[in-house]
């Protein structure tokens, strides 16, 4: 059974997206678009995203109208929405879309990725849903040069050091890119 990460970028300040849920000032770092294969986790075999997520990324690469797109992020990978709402899908990506708490699906999304990773993509709220759910393994930073007047936070949860290892910390590029383990919650 692989680890269950959340990698993902983020502002200075703390925000993974604008106040209009775009990723803009991320991509306008250098090398945004293209990112050093060290900022992606190689073993994941399986992506989460909340709807949000999955929306911007469908609209900011039109991706309804040319769905060959998907796959230049998502790879054949299978890839999860948590969402409450019907969604469109691009043919021939492996979606599958779920609802409910985190820890009532995931048994599906750990079947899915095997030995592999599973890496949740976005958004904080998830991520922290996958914590709360005793389920986050890693959470993997990297730190744009740019601060954000407002937006989605990182991860709007505490979580005390207690339950937070340093593993690595890193210049990569633009970026400086923090690994830390999580910890059990101790009781």
């Amino acid at each position: 059974m692989g680890r269950i990460l959340f990698d993902t970028a983020t502002s200075i300040d703390g925000c993974i997206a604008d106040d209009e849920n775009s990723l803009a000032w991320l991509f306008a770092v250098e090398n945004g678009h293209s990112p050093d294969d060290a900022l992606l986790p190689a073993d994941a075999t399986v992506l989460v995203e909340g709807s949000t997520t999955y929306e911007w990324v469908l609209a900011e690469s039109d991706i309804l109208a040319h769905p060959e797109r998907w796959g230049q992020f998502h790879g054949d990978r299978p890839t999860f929405v948590f969402t409450t709402r019907e969604l469109p899908k691009p043919e021939g990506a492996d979606i599958r879309f779920v609802q409910g708490p985190v820890a009532s699906v995931l048994p599906t999304i750990r079947a899915a990725a095997g030995a592999g990773d599973v890496w949740v993509v976005g958004g904080g709220d998830l991520a922290g849903q996958f914590l709360d759910a005793g389920a986050l393994d890693e959470i993997a930073i990297s730190v744009a040069p740019v601060f954000l007047t407002g937006g989605a936070p990182l991860f709007p949860r505490r979580i005390g050091s207690e339950r937070l290892r340093l593993r690595s910390a890193e210049a990569v590029g633009q970026f400086a890119r923090l690994v830390y383990e999580v910890r059990a919650a101790t009781e």
